[in-house]
């Protein structure tokens, strides 16, 4: 807008501006009658690309480079500096002035970046340019240095360096030849002054609103998961959906799941017997809130059966074979993560899959990815090929498959955030250590309210997946 003549309007008692040179037949776009179309060096008192320096450890007379040439604006601290011997090779016009032009001139990225020279910004007063960079410097009887940064930063312009650049990919120039015969709209030069003014009045706000709308597509963006994190607290509080007093207490379901634990306990599952024998307890009056009536809070401990893969030197890949018709699948966390039963080529002996019979994976088991991605959970299907977990895995087991799906959904929500809290890894983050596990409170509410509650955050997911798009 500013630079096609359309943010402050042409004053009648200004006088047209003379063309210099000839007028071009091509124009990029088109500019009020009182502008003309130049070629920047009819504007200019010099334009000129620096030289090659030969650099110092003298730091007397720094030399500019692109890398002090910002959009954010002019930068002395990345500069070199220039051996004071060869000083006598640089003409008193080859150092830079206050309001001179910086383009840059070469390199894929670069190029075309534009900076207005500001001497109080330079503590060394004096600097040279290196071949990278080419000063333009204004004849300000004609232009306003700041209209013609304005203009060379627009969109406009810098969407066409490229294509005015020469070179290979990498070492893409803009010639000093261009860069004169680049054509540049020149209004009155009052006019060029209220267009600054105006510009100069108008950018901070602009600058202002552009940072509120990134804030607001940032909040826009995390919204949704926020929403749902709500929604999740809300269910896990027994605050999303009615209790009923007529349903029968999460106690009886406990109860109930205790049985069938021991159940187990008694029958011929060793490592079962084994991790059971660990009667952990805990204080039930240290509870992260209150629950609602009907409820009940408990322990991993009492609801499932939990085990980690093998240790390393357990299962190596000097141990895996051949897939056929008597190898056994090794479980990886791709199948946790992609919540797919089939992915995997790594297989197992029959015999070395009797002699890791305690890592084995069951219809309903649910597998947890233990490193780097943490927390990920699949529930394996029915007619599951067999197989063990690898060393990234766990197995959870619960006694009673009908919580299941109430107990992923507190897994997801909580336990993964635990997980990101007390990983005890380095290069990659670790699922909580057992001891850390098996003291977890978890709030179990009657088997038909959670029912109700898997169904209803179900139902508000699918809405706000709806709103994200």
């Amino acid at each position: 807008m500013a630079i096609e003549g359309k943010l402050v309007p042409q004053l009648d008692s200004e006088p047209a501006v003379e063309q210099l040179g000839n007028a071009p037949e091509d124009v990029p776009f088109e500019i009020p009658d009182k502008w003309k179309w130049v070629q920047l060096n009819l504007l200019a008192e010099y334009v000129q690309r620096g030289k090659s320096p030969t650099y110092s450890d003298i730091e007397s007379i720094p030399v500019i480079s692109q890398k002090c040439n910002q959009w954010d604006g002019f930068h002395i601290e990345p500069a070199k500096f220039i051996n004071p011997d060869t000083l006598n090779k640089y003409k008193k016009e080859r150092f830079v002035q206050d309001n001179d032009l910086l383009w840059n001139s070469t390199g894929l990225g670069t190029i075309g970046r534009v900076a207005l020279y500001k001497s109080e910004l330079n503590p060394y007063k004096i600097a040279v340019v290196d071949s990278h960079v080419t000063i333009v410097r204004s004849n300000q009887q004609l232009l306003n240095p700041l209209f013609l940064f304005y203009y060379l930063s627009s969109a406009t312009v810098q969407n066409s360096i490229e294509d005015l650049a020469t070179g290979s990919t990498k070492q893409k120039e803009l010639s000093l030849t261009t860069i004169k015969a680049y054509l540049t709209p020149l209004p009155p030069l009052e006019e060029q002054k209220r267009i600054v003014a105006k510009l100069e009045q108008l950018l901070p706000l602009v600058d202002e609103y552009g940072k509120s709308y990134e804030k607001l597509e940032e909040l826009n963006a995390e919204f949704p998961d926020k929403l749902k994190a709500s929604v999740l607290q809300n269910a896990i509080e027994g605050k999303l959906v009615p209790q009923y007093s007529h349903e029968a207490p999460a106690t009886e379901l406990l109860e109930e799941i205790n049985v069938k634990m021991h159940s187990l306990i008694s029958s011929s599952d060793i490592s079962l017997k084994k991790r059971k024998n660990k009667n952990d307890s805990f204080d039930r009056l240290d509870t992260p809130y209150e629950l609602p009536n009907g409820w009940v809070w408990c322990t991993l401990n009492d609801l499932a059966f939990y085990k980690k893969g093998p240790f390393g030197s357990s299962l190596t890949k000097s141990m895996f074979v051949p897939d056929g018709s008597d190898s056994y699948k090794v479980y990886e966390q791709k199948n946790a993560i992609q919540k797919n039963a089939e992915l995997g080529t790594y297989f197992i002996s029959k015999s070395k899959f009797e002699s890791m019979k305690g890592f084995e994976v069951k219809p309903h088991d649910i597998i947890v990815s233990c490193a780097g991605t943490i927390g990920e959970t699949y529930m394996i299907p029915q007619n599951i090929r067999p197989g063990i977990i690898n060393q990234a895995l766990m197995i959870i087991r619960l006694y009673n498959k009908d919580i299941s799906d109430f107990f992923l959904l507190y897994f997801d929500f909580v336990l993964k955030s635990l997980a990101k809290t007390n990983s005890k890894g380095t290069a990659i983050k670790n699922i909580p250590p057992f001891n850390v596990l098996k003291q977890f409170y978890f709030p179990l509410p009657p088997l038909e309210e959670q029912k109700r509650i898997v169904a209803k955050v179900e139902e508000l997911f699918a809405l706000i997946d709806a709103m994200k798009k």
